[in-house]
């Protein structure tokens, strides 16, 4: 486990960071990974089919059979068949790599794709839906909490925030791990991150409070929970967006109100009117303790560095080169 001053280390398919590996001898280079956030993460590139034995330039692999099931089948000779050894690279590298707190996997790819990988009937007719390329099903059966995206996903800032919080949030988990889990730890991560939580579901929020409060919640169970929630937020349907911001709004104003409890000891009750837009009268009195406080509690609503939230514009200039 590196120390915690260490960058996050994140999995990716080699060809996002540039590598030359795809079957045409080119790469998909995502200028958002290899550039921007590479200042916040030490990436580990990966090429299944590369470690496999498969050549650079090689014949493209397809999906073929089942979309639960799919095995992958090589399009000029079909009598190639690497299903086996992709998924058993898989299991391989998830042995290896458990010191990942996240998984980037080139999109569409029959072997690392995460959703919508287009699989074919025997007939040639591609089958409603498709499905998951082999390495990335096998990789995550094996990590089912690790937060995982797909490069195309990330140019979409509301899904890149999830992801990116999710990493971070899974980071701590793996630092809280590395230093012993106690329920003493397991609490001060819970107080870390229940903001975040109540702002995404207040109905998970207050289960997990309860079971911190009985006493009955082991680690696992703590993130098994969290993992669950993170990944219906990040899923692949629609998200309410209005539903989100009033749930966000009703965290900050409720953290906003906690230090206000702290700050009404001092004569500085004022604070949460002012900083959820009330009206009141401002005599400026309860600035420099409310910005002190404000400072030390800022964790409770930024997880990761504010530069990486870019705006739609910002993320376009990063798209990956076709």
């Amino acid at each position: 486990m590196p120390p915690a001053s260490a960058k996050p280390k994140i999995a990716i398919s080699a060809c996002l960071m540039g590598a030359e590996v795809r079957f045409n001898g080119g790469h998909k280079e995502s200028r958002l990974c290899s550039r921007t956030l590479t200042e916040y993460f030490d990436f580990v590139p990966v090429c299944p089919e590369v470690a496999i034995g498969l050549g650079i330039p090689r014949q493209p692999i397809r999906l073929v059979g089942d979309a639960e099931r799919p095995e992958a089948i090589g399009t000029v000779h079909p009598e190639l068949n690497v299903t086996r050894p992709l998924a058993d690279y898989a299991r391989k590298m998830a042995a290896e790599l458990d010191d990942v707190c996240g998984y980037i996997f080139m999109q569409k790819s029959p072997s690392c794709g995460l959703e919508r990988v287009k699989v074919y009937r025997a007939n040639g007719t591609p089958v409603d839906g498709g499905g998951r390329g082999i390495y990335a099903q096998a990789f995550c059966a094996q990590h089912p909490n690790l937060p995982v995206e797909e490069d195309g996903r990330l140019n979409d800032p509301v899904l890149r925030e999830n992801f990116l919080t999710r990493v971070f949030v899974y980071a701590s988990w793996q630092q809280l791990l590395a230093d012993g889990l106690s329920r003493h730890r397991l609490l001060a991560f819970h107080s870390r991150y229940k903001y975040l939580l109540m702002a995404h579901s207040p109905a998970h929020y207050k289960r997990l409070g309860h079971l911190l409060g009985r006493q009955r919640a082991r680690g696992h169970r703590h993130l098994d929970m969290l993992a669950r929630l993170a990944r219906r937020v990040g899923g692949e349907g629609q998200l309410d967006l209005g539903l989100m911001r009033n749930r966000a709004r009703r965290a900050a104003q409720h953290g906003l109100e906690t230090i206000e409890r702290g700050l009404s000891r001092h004569g500085s009750a004022p604070a949460t009117r002012y900083a959820c837009g009330q009206k009141g009268q401002d005599d400026g009195s309860w600035r420099p303790c409310y910005q002190i406080a404000a400072r030390r509690k800022a964790g409770m609503f930024r997880y990761y560095p504010s530069i990486l939230g870019r705006s739609d514009a910002a993320a376009a200039s990063l798209r990956p080169r076709r």
